[in-house]
């Protein structure tokens, strides 16, 4: 790292002084936020480094949703020091070996299989020793979906504001009907195959800082319609018949819940997500000055168009992803 780098100097001052050595960290990553991870070794032993701006992020959720998710078992990075005023934590290290490096046609069914089940436990976690986690409201629903009008359609495509109103006004409501329709539980928010670690033949959990209380398939979906990878339907189906039949099992829906009930709420919560994800990642290129995200958007509008075509009212959307918001991103690359 230069050494005009004020953030870095402090964070490295500080590794100094808990050590009482000399210290080099090395930047591993960023991630879709301003935070960024550098791993450090001292006395053979690696630990993670994570500096957060404390003006941007504030480093407490984070340290009581690892306590809160710890405590039920979740297997988490352990805290072993942080310093809220710099916005600096120390943890345990998880490895590099995400989730998405090992899954296959092989692999999918085992690995997926074990971290629905993981579900079981997250959906506990609805509070942390300061209260209760926050509600995944209607509100919370249509700010995550004006990301998608305000930054992919109007920033980057340049599409009239009335034109986006009037082909995504219908959707939003059908979508943010379906996610409030849902019994809500403890809720991950990014549950996907870059924020599973596998270490040592056990899968990890990482990136929960914002977790909520919300739609029961939220995690779920996020998990097998993953923004960054698509799997065949029939594996997916697999898969959510679990999930669904877990669900059944923990009593977080009714037994009067059908599968075709179910499927319904995971679709659409999953047809949310990427609205909402296509969004973030042009925000996070224009915004944060992060580009490579753009790669991402096609798949999740892809999903959009395939998923939304299955559901009469939400046919007309599909069709305008598929014949305006596809066509248009794709001229914009070229």
């Amino acid at each position: 790292m230069p050494l005009s780098d004020p953030r870095f100097l402090q964070l490295n001052a500080w590794l100094n002084q808990y050590f009482n050595v000399k210290v080099s960290p090395q930047l591993i990553s960023g991630d879709a936020s301003f935070r960024r991870y550098f791993r450090v070794f001292v006395n053979n032993d690696s630990y993670i480094v994570v500096d957060s701006p404390p003006n941007l992020i504030d480093i407490v959720p984070f340290i009581q949703l690892a306590d809160s998710y710890s405590r039920q078992g979740i297997a988490v990075p352990k805290v072993i020091a942080s310093d809220r005023e710099l916005g600096v934590m120390l943890l345990s290290d998880l490895g590099d070996t995400q989730l998405l490096s090992v899954l296959n046609k092989e692999t999918l069914q085992q690995y997926y299989s074990e971290a629905l089940g993981l579900l079981t436990d997250i959906a506990k976690v609805t509070q942390t020793q300061t209260g209760s986690l926050p509600k995944y409201d209607a509100a919370f629903v249509t700010r995550e979906l004006d990301i998608f009008c305000e930054w992919l359609a109007l920033h980057h495509l340049g599409l009239a504001v009335d034109e986006v109103n009037i082909r995504t006004a219908g959707a939003f409501n059908v979508l943010t009907e379906n996610a409030m329709s849902q019994p809500q539980a403890g809720m991950h928010r990014d549950y996907h195959s870059r924020n599973l670690m596998l270490q040592d033949g056990q899968l990890k959990v990482i990136d929960f800082q914002d977790a909520v209380i919300g739609p029961v398939t939220y995690d779920a979906v996020s998990l097998l319609r993953d923004c960054y990878i698509r799997w065949p339907d029939s594996d997916v189906e697999l898969l959510m018949q679990q999930h669904y039949q877990q669900c059944l099992n923990d009593k977080l829906i009714g037994a009067d819940v059908s599968f075709a009930q179910y499927r319904r709420w995971f679709d659409l919560m999953g047809i949310q997500r990427h609205v909402k994800a296509a969004g973030i990642f042009a925000r996070l290129n224009y915004r944060d000055n992060k580009p490579a995200y753009m790669a991402d958007i096609p798949l999740t509008l892809e999903y959009i168009r395939d998923i939304a075509a299955r559901y009469q009212e939400l046919q007309g959307f599909s069709k305008w992803i598929a014949e305006v918001i596809i066509p248009a991103v794709t001229a914009k690359k070229h």
